[in-house]
């Protein structure tokens, strides 16, 4: 609907939500001039009742201003300094895909559905990152925590969750699921803090081996500050960010792309010939290999591109008046940036209606960039964990194409690809296949 507005009216559309006015930026060059040209303008982080009720408005994914800023900066910062240490980010995905492989050789053949077994792959990379340790896929504290994010989305994208977000007071009078939630990432809380607290006495300044312990490092360092934003709060709701939102983004697009294999065999085979030639099948695939890749690299692009799983970034809010192309925007108006008006343009991209690798790929084979991929949106609000979901999404994939040939239950003619829509994405459809070992 906002699309065809969009395409009918022009870039810049004002909508209704209730009583809620909402501005719906649409086009390339009009998201290139707002979330970057105006980036600090366009910055805010418009209220999610829901969202702030879960992280109590602390963290990164919930917070403006000057909250927001520290949370970000620290945040990549600590990332980057774990990708290059002596256990680098990479090296915790590798382990990830070696445990993944192994679980999915024990089904032997028979039918299986991949969505738990990459949930838990992906969201263990997150917490030996945050909290230094991976889970067994059996823990139950694990477990919780996999139920519980996944409880986040289900609601987000109910009839429920959006009732909620307009009118907050009202339904919490009422009985329902939402309940249960707000009680299960309360628990979740805890047990975040208990993780910092266990690390209070215990953390060598010289070299914090987790994400929790370099925070709890710089609450010590900045105890004596009464207006410091390193504290519990933002610690476990920053903690909650990165678990939450990392898993079941990374998660559903591997699960997609693994769909898509299936539905299009050739391109599967395509690439598993690519993976021979350069990788082989005596070591494991790796970043550095990327660059050697062009067509496998091209898939994995055109499979974020084409599932476009985030169609409106998560709204922002006018941190001032702006005027854009116009038209004034006064400080506080939810705005929404309409990224699949650029991921489905037909002047910005070779084949936008359907899924097709040579989206990516020049004349000669090469890998082609394009600045209209923008599946990670687009200015001081660009997803934090881009750098960890391209590793991801490149090391699970090559690890599992160089393992296995995924076929479906059915005649590739037969599956249905498209991505089902729900308030908050669009998410992969469910599916068991089989996955014919090759090593």
């Amino acid at each position: 609907m906002m699309f065809d507005l969009s395409k009918k009216y022009g870039s810049v559309v004002t909508i209704w939500l209730g009583n809620t006015p909402v501005v719906i930026i649409s086009g390339y060059e009009a998201l290139k001039e707002t979330m970057i040209g105006l980036g600090e303008e366009f910055s805010g982080r418009a209220n999610y009742p829901l969202m702030m009720k879960i992280t109590h408005g602390y963290g990164v994914l919930s917070t403006s201003g000057h909250r927001w800023m520290q949370m970000r900066k620290f945040s990549l910062t600590t990332l980057k300094n774990f990708g290059m240490g002596r256990r680098s980010i990479e090296e915790r995905v590798r382990e990830e895909a070696e445990y993944l492989v192994e679980m999915i050789k024990k089904c032997k053949g028979s039918a299986f559905s991949p969505a738990d077994m990459l949930s838990n792959a992906v969201a263990n990379v997150i917490c030996s990152i945050v909290f230094g340790h991976r889970f067994e896929f059996e823990d139950p504290q694990f477990k919780f925590l996999l139920q519980t994010v996944n409880s986040i989305f289900i609601i987000l994208s109910s009839p429920l969750g959006q009732i909620y977000n307009v009118f907050p007071k009202l339904v919490s009078l009422f009985p329902g699921k939402h309940h249960q939630l707000f009680r299960d990432t309360d628990k979740a809380r805890e047990y975040c803090k208990h993780q910092a607290r266990s690390r209070m006495n215990n953390v060598d300044p010289s070299c914090p081996q987790d994400f929790i312990e370099a925070f709890v490092l710089k609450m010590k360092e900045e105890k004596d500050k009464s207006d410091t934003e390193y504290h519990f709060d933002n610690l476990v709701s920053i903690v909650w960010n990165l678990f939450s939102a990392g898993t079941e983004t990374t998660s559903s697009t591997i699960r997609h792309a693994l769909l898509l294999m299936m539905k299009h065999p050739d391109v599967q085979e395509r690439v598993q010939r690519e993976i021979d030639e350069v990788v082989g099948k005596d070591r494991w695939p790796s970043i550095e290999d990327r660059q050697k890749l062009p067509y496998t690299d091209a898939v994995i692009h055109e499979v974020q591109r084409s599932m476009d799983l985030a169609p409106i970034a998560i709204p922002h809010k006018m941190m001032c008046d702006t005027e854009y192309n116009g038209y004034v925007i006064p400080k506080g108006a939810m705005v929404f940036p309409l990224l699949s008006s650029v991921l489905v343009d037909s002047k910005l991209w070779k084949n936008p209606n359907c899924f097709d690798p040579e989206n990516f790929l020049d004349a000669d084979g090469r890998f082609k960039k394009n600045d209209a991929f923008v599946v990670f949106g687009m200015g001081k609000r660009v997803c934090l964990g881009e750098a960890l979901a391209r590793t991801e999404l490149f090391v699970f994939f090559t690890s599992l194409l160089q393992h296995f040939t995924f076929k479906a239950m059915v005649p590739p003619e037969e599956l249905d690809t498209k991505p089902t829509n729900c308030s908050f994405g669009r998410m992969p459809r469910t599916y068991e296949c089989y996955a014919i070992p090759r090593i």
